[in-house]
């Protein structure tokens, strides 16, 4: 199989992280107003053609039997790939072998030897078991690359013979739910613990608040699917194509970083973070707002300290344009500037939760 050598620039990365969530919503919102449909779609026979046809899971999507044609051919360029493996291995000693019975010959002449056939020997030996382990990896490397070459012509032909075959399995199974029993609509139910007493409660102020750290939520939640494809690429490109790659782990323990602390107010808003609730589950409403209006004075001590000192970190690293010391080399302060933003979005959900805490309580609301 060819290596991959494909590094993103740094432009690619960050373009990804601001525009896949937006086409993610916009295709979640197309689905919403569709509503159930019946069949495969080809957008997802695609994406399964793209990211493992090598296995034939886009034939198995289409329920095609056809799919496991791929899995052999899958398994013999794992096989041809691991036989690379030793094969480099072998001309790697064969040849640091010849280079010391090199060096070993001009010694013996350079220190006047009579008898010179044993070390000439030697490197006679070395030099055919050298040529032999550089053409058992030249054939290997042949193998696989006929091997490479059927795969892809299987997943050009599929890809041209997918929509015909999508459309007819979209058929088919059109037909079957016309004669199908009705299916029972999902029910859905409310994120959180339930024990926040002002979930419920909502003023202009404060819902505007709300409704951005909603959007910021979710459009980081999609961050998570990228770290999909991006793992999947490095485990194909690692164990297929035997190109393990040096920018995947940084750039998604970079990405999940950012998540952490974008979304940290989202999840307060969907009161998801831990709290000790021994007594606080047998408190009343207004208890409990009293409560969280007590133990505020400490989320405020925390999280402004956070939000302070997380800027300073921050201003240093965009005035000195921090970049990661890897290889990649990415820029690190963008990175460092999700975590005043993030701290600042949990200083505002939770003066909104104040608000509403001392609206329950005064209000009895």
């Amino acid at each position: 199989m060819p290596s991959l050598t494909f590094t993103p620039p740094h432009w690619l990365y960050w373009a990804v992280l601001l525009l896949f969530p937006l086409v993610a919503q916009y295709m979640v919102m197309r689905e919403k107003k569709r509503g159930i449909s019946h069949g495969p779609s080809l957008g997802v026979a695609y994406l399964f053609l793209i990211c493992s046809g090598f296995a034939g899971l886009h034939r198995f999507y289409l329920r095609s039997r056809l799919g496991y044609v791929f899995i052999p051919v899958f398994l013999a360029i794992l096989f041809v790939n691991s036989q690379i493996s030793d094969s480099r291995e072998d001309v790697s000693r064969t040849r640091a072998a010849v280079e010391s019975s090199h060096s070993a010959v001009t010694r013996a002449k350079n220190q006047n030897v009579a008898d010179l056939s044993q070390v000439e020997a030697e490197l006679a030996r070395s030099e055919a078991e050298f040529k032999v382990a550089q053409e058992e990896l030249a054939q290997r490397r042949r193998h696989s690359q006929w091997l490479a070459i059927l795969m892809g012509l299987m997943l050009l032909g599929d890809a041209i013979l997918l929509p015909r075959l999508t459309r007819r399995r979209r058929e088919a199974e059109r037909g079957a739910a016309s004669t199908a029993t009705t299916i029972p609509p999902i029910e859905f139910h409310e994120i959180g613990t339930g024990q926040d007493p002002a979930r419920n409660l909502h003023t202009r102020v404060t819902d505007a608040v709300e409704w951005v750290n909603i959007k910021v939520g979710e459009f980081v939640a999609y961050w998570a699917v990228i770290a999909v494809f991006a793992y999947f690429y490095e485990v194909i490109a690692r164990y297929a194509f035997n190109s393990p790659t040096n920018w995947v782990h940084e750039s998604m323990f970079l990405m999940f970083g950012m998540q952490y602390m974008l979304c940290g107010a989202y999840a307060y808003y969907e009161d998801q973070h831990v709290r000790v609730d021994v007594l606080y589950t047998r408190f009343s409403v207004r208890g409990k707002a009293l409560a969280d209006i007590v133990t505020s004075l400490f989320f405020f001590i925390f999280t402004i300290t956070l939000m302070w000192t997380a800027w300073r970190f921050a201003s240093d690293a965009v005035s000195m344009n921090e970049h990661s010391f890897t290889e990649w080399g990415v820029q690190y302060w963008p990175v460092k500037l999700a975590m005043p933003i993030g701290a600042a979005l949990i200083v505002l959900q939770g003066a909104v939760k104040l608000i509403k805490d001392i609206l329950i309580v005064t209000r009895g609301a």
